[in-house]
């Protein structure tokens, strides 16, 4: 150990400063800190960690938050300085400090400083009062099948056995701590000593520096001078807890192969496995194949086939190192049954049958075969008819021995649950547990349990309930069910509901708030329509009030939509202005209060622009009906649609004579006007790159696009279908502009033969083209049924193929020339005869019919197949039947026995 840690342990037995409570406002960061994430409204159930019940929206100091905090926490940071991970540890001080434990999960009351507890060491460290963990316990091992009893909150399970019996302080160092208000509630004082590290593989033997605390203990704060990674090639000095650590550099340990080295960066565990390729023998020693250095040791496909010792038969297993072995068949044997033996049999002679019945245990396990001693496994479907009853022992009926026999009858007890029974069909007694889920309201009167259907009370409510100011930003949370009592914190964040007046960055802000916000003090100050400011006090729109805090939220059809407070209109202005006339010609106006205005007509022409931004008006002065908006900046009073005497300006007719941005070669549809034009919405038709579509675009859309993206959009996104200028065969491409990037790079398969037909191979297409360019030829010229052939070189099979040729048509010719000669003798005996001798032309049927037809080999095999076939369905067809009339017959038997357990019935009611 350390020197500073061994001072600082010797140094953590001194009193702690008096305990003071803190509040559930949030405070500025600092290094040492607890982050939890804000909730999204003051009532919202999350299944938020075990050991979560108050938090903040911000960080929290917790060396600074509470004397007796800092106290616990003096010892630990002398040795962990600035760098200490107090973020799990840190919720269980804040709460404990600020007395706000979470109430008892199981009677959902609150849990005081001087009530014994118990609280949960195996994983959440809830903190529950101990006559309720000792009956929840005790109702848990009951009814349970084992006996074990699990946390109310984390579900861990605890041995009967460790059922607590006594009240502890938190390290279990001191039985029945007393209450002192000079440490933190249930806490003994002394340093905590637990071991900081359960592991022993993780080499920590320190123990927590800690005063007696609730909640786990923080990570272990010494020093390891060496601290090695997980390669074990580099060293540095590093905290006791992060001790295991990677480099970052290569592992280089030698690998299961024994051959190569890790390739991957310092790592934790085992290396992987070997990942080098090369080529490796099969055990057998026949095969070579391409493989993993980790797998090199294989078997082939092939079968060994080696001589066995006997020397008259082959070795029938797979691939395998070493010798085959001695013959299975040698030695001492017995017929197939087994009761007669052969000691001198050779194995190569099959080991005669006894003639003695079989008597082997069938399938069932309780009949013999009767079959007499034979060869080949014995009939594994028993057909002795035995009398069975039914699992549940209800019914009995003679059947086959294979058949199971169930009845009907529905299983009326109580399942494990003792709430649902069983209903299971023909139940031996082993009712399985029950499905159904429990539905019972909880302790929290807010949810139903999801658990099994089970016996005994429900686990308390696993959820948490989450307090909060509006914002969200500072809260606390409280087991569910607790939440009735409690109020929403303070909070010191700023009100986040914007003012709808137009104070809303002048108002001083005010803080996070329930209900509605006060009112603006300041003066109006808003802009009248004449342009003037109002001065009066502010009479705007107030903003709807928040809610009032509840826990639980109103239910849809409650919840109103509370709208903002229209604020007043402001007064009429009493400003002096000086009014124009009508047409606001200069040198025309009059001094006039503000709100009583009016204006008047003058003997000049209006001039005023027309609503095409183009033209003037040369109409007389008339009022106008334009908005304020769109007047002249020296216009002092606004116009009002309203009036009487508005008259519209004139309008222009002319067609509008604006070039189009983009531009394009159409025209605007529509009249002179003042705004942009609109979107040119023609359809352009551009054709795709390879001529198989024609797209239709809008002018606008199409001219948007730049030159690259009016490419993109013309393709079809199909193959190109272009021919390729070299070879028979389309681009394989999709449709892409300009010409075909494969054009010497082809790999369709091509089909080359030689000059006479007879050799055939595949090639590649360019290896084709290759091949026509390099004997000189262009590709282009050769016809489409001709390409790839004459590029073989013609072999023996060729020549033997003419030679053959040849033979027979110097055969034919010599039949024919006989032929002649014996026409011509016949002639010159008598011309009549040589009229009458000649044979007639006969049809083409005739000649086919008088041929002889050869049939081959396989055909004869064909026919064979085909009879043996028809007779093979034959014997199916009639087991079939068989079969069926089978089963008919035993239907008609149940029919007679159900017939005559009714008549017995009738005449036993008689």
């Amino acid at each position: 150990m350390p020197s500073s840690y061994a001072a600082a342990a010797a140094s953590s037995s001194r009193k702690p400063a008096p305990f003071t409570t803190a509040t559930a406002t949030t405070r500025k960061p600092a290094p040492l800190t607890a982050p939890a994430p804000p909730p999204p409204n003051p009532s919202h159930v999350s299944d938020s960690d075990p050991s979560s019940y108050s938090s903040s929206g911000e960080e929290t100091d917790l060396s600074a938050c509470d004397p007796a905090t800092a106290s616990v926490l003096s010892t630990y940071l002398s040795v962990a300085g600035n760098g200490a991970d107090l973020s799990k540890v840190g919720i269980f001080l804040n709460s404990a400090a600020r007395r706000r434990s979470p109430p008892c999960l199981i009677c959902l009351d609150p849990i005081r400083p001087s009530d014994p507890v118990w609280s949960c060491s195996a994983s959440c460290f809830a903190l529950l009062h101990l006559p309720c963990i000792q009956s929840w316990a005790h109702q848990s091992a009951s009814a349970a099948p084992s006996p074990t009893w699990g946390c109310p909150k984390c579900r861990v399970a605890y041995p009967k056995s460790q059922t607590p019996t006594s009240y502890h302080c938190f390290c279990s160092k001191t039985e029945d701590p007393p209450a002192d208000p000079w440490i933190l509630p249930h806490s003994c004082g002394d340093v905590c000593g637990r071991r900081l590290n359960s592991n022993p593989d993780s080499g920590c033997e320190h123990t927590c520096l800690l005063l007696c605390h609730p909640g786990p203990c923080p990570p272990c704060p010494a020093v390891v001078p060496n601290a090695r990674c997980f390669c074990g090639a580099h060293r540095e000095p590093r905290r006791c807890a992060h001790q295991r650590y990677s480099c970052k550099g290569k592992c280089n340990k030698r690998l299961s192969c024994e051959l190569h080295r890790c390739p991957v960066d310092c790592h934790d565990g085992p290396c992987p496995p070997c990942a080098v390729r090369g080529n490796h023998k099969c055990e057998c020693g026949e095969t070579m194949v391409e493989r993993l250095c980790s797998e090199r040791v294989f078997q082939c496909k092939r079968e060994c086939s080696g001589m066995l010792e006997c020397g008259k038969h082959r070795c029938e297993r797979g691939c395998h190192g070493g010798k085959c072995g001695e013959c299975p068949l040698r030695g001492q044997r017995t017929c197939p049954c087994g009761k007669k033996d052969y000691p001198r049999l050779e194995c190569d002679v099959e080991a005669a049958t006894c003639g003695s019945t079989c008597e082997k245990v069938l399938g069932c396990g309780r009949h013999k075969c009767p079959e007499r001693c034979h060869r080949g496994p014995c009939d594994v479907t028993c057909r002795l008819v035995i009398k069975k009853s039914c699992r549940c022992g209800v019914l009995k009926k003679e059947l086959p021995c294979h058949q199971d026999l169930t009845c009907e009858r529905k299983c009326q007890r109580l399942r494990a649950c003792g709430r649902h029974a069983c209903k299971r069909r023909c139940c031996v007694g082993d009712c399985p547990p029950c499905a159904e889920t429990c539905d019972r309201r909880l302790r929290c009167g807010n949810h139903k349990c999801l658990s099994p259907c089970h016996r005994g009370a429900c686990s308390p409510c696993p959820l948490m309930k989450t307090i909060s100011c509006f914002c969200g930003k500072t809260y606390f949370e409280v087991p569910c069910g607790t939440e009735k009592n409690q109020k929403p914190p303070k909070c010191s964040k700023r009100c986040n509901i914007d003012r709808l007046c137009r104070h809303k960055l002048d108002c001083r802000p005010h803080k996070c708030h329930y209900g509605a916000c006060p009112p603006c003090k300041l003066i109006c100050g808003e802009e009248l329509s004449c342009g003037h400011k109002c001065k009066e006090r502010c009479h705007g729109s107030i903003p709807p009030p928040n809610p009032e805090f509840t826990v639980k939220p109103m239910k849809k059809k409650m919840e109103k939509h509370i709208e903002c407070t229209p604020g007043t209109p402001c007064p009429p202005c009493q400003e002096v202005v000086l009014v124009p006339c009508f047409g606001e010609h200069l040198g025309q106006e009059r001094a006039i209060p503000c709100s009583k205005s009016r204006q008047f007509p003058c003997q000049n022409l209006c001039g005023n622009l027309l609503h095409c931004g183009n033209h003037y008006c040369t109409k007389d002065c008339h009022v106008l009906e334009i908005p304020s908006d769109q007047r002249k900046a020296d216009t002092i009073l606004s116009l009002s649609r309203n009036n009487t005497l508005a008259e519209p300006c004139e309008r222009c007719n002319l067609r509008c004579q604006r070039a189009r941005d983009p531009p394009c070669s159409h025209p605007c549809p529509l009249r002179c006007h003042l705004s942009d034009c609109l979107p040119c919405k023609v359809l352009v038709k551009k054709s795709c790159h390879c001529g198989a579509m024609t797209h239709a675009f809008e002018c606008v859309y199409y001219n948007n696009l730049n030159a690259k993206q009016q490419l993109k959009a013309r393709s079809c996104s199909g193959p190109c279908h272009r021919k390729l200028p070299n070879c028979p065969h389309l681009c394989s491409e999709i449709c892409h502009p300009g010409q075909c990037p494969s054009v010497d790079q082809c790999m369709k398969k091509v089909n080359v033969r030689c000059a006479c037909n007879t050799l055939k191979k595949e090639w590649v297409c360019q290896d084709v083209l290759k091949e026509y360019r390099r004997s000189g030829r262009d590709p282009k010229e050769v016809p489409k049924g001709q390409f790839g052939v004459g590029l073989l070189a013609c072999g023996g099979d060729c020549v033997k193929k003419v030679n053959v040729s040849a033979a027979e048509l110097h055969l034919r010719k010599v039949h024919e020339t006989k032929n002649e000669c014996s026409y011509s003798a016949i002639a010159m005996q008598s011309p009549a005869a040589e009229v009458a001798n000649v044979p007639k032309r006969r049809k083409k049927r005739d000649r086919g019919a008088q041929e002889p037809v050869q049939v081959s080999m396989w055909q004869q095999i064909k026919w064979y197949l085909v009879v043996i076939i028809a007779l093979a369905g034959l014997v199916v067809l009639g087991l079939v039947i068989w079969k069926g009339v089978y089963q008919i017959s035993d239907w008609m038997n149940e029919m007679e026995e159900q017939k005559a357990r009714e008549r017995l019935l009738r005449a036993g009611r008689l």
